[in-house]
């Protein structure tokens, strides 16, 4: 704690931003007096996932509109022994789809908390959706063409 506040760290990649993020960041500032909101960068999503849609400056910034964070900051790595160390991070709130990965903080006497999202929405989950549809669409478009324009060229 840093002058009895309780200092709390979130991350994400935050791409095609959507209400379980909101959900999660305002968790985590329920649990704050201090919120760090960790925006990860592209080089660091593009290493373990396929690439974010939204750059990382404009997730930045969308991020740093909300009103909850009181600082928003790059995030260059998943390992976050050393944003805790010099931080002084309390707790630190994660979605449960990283359930486990973040236990060894615990070691450092962080809070560990893993955000159930449960089913619904997810950006894989939106990006799916987009490409299925636009690829229904393109199937439709060409289905609805035909082959051949009847009645030309017969006389």
């Amino acid at each position: 704690m840093f002058r009895d506040k309780t200092i709390v760290y979130t991350s994400g990649t935050f791409d095609m931003f959507h209400y379980n993020h909101l959900r999660m960041i305002n968790y985590a500032r329920a649990l704050a007096d201090i919120l760090i909101v960790g925006v990860s960068s592209d080089e660091l999503v593009s290493s373990y996932k396929a690439p974010p849609i939204i750059p990382f400056n404009e997730r930045l910034q969308i991020i740093e509109a909300l009103k909850t964070p009181d600082i928003v900051i790059p995030q260059h790595t998943l390992d976050h022994t050393e944003i805790v160390k010099k931080l002084n991070i309390d707790a630190f709130v994660v979605g449960d789809d990283w359930w486990g990965k973040y236990d060894y903080l615990k070691e450092l006497g962080v809070q560990v908390f893993y955000f159930p999202y449960g089913t619904g929405v997810s950006s894989s989950n939106l990006k799916k959706t987009i490409h299925d549809s636009y690829e229904a669409t393109l199937q439709s478009q060409r289905q609805a063409k035909p082959d051949k324009i009847e009645g030309l060229g017969e006389k």
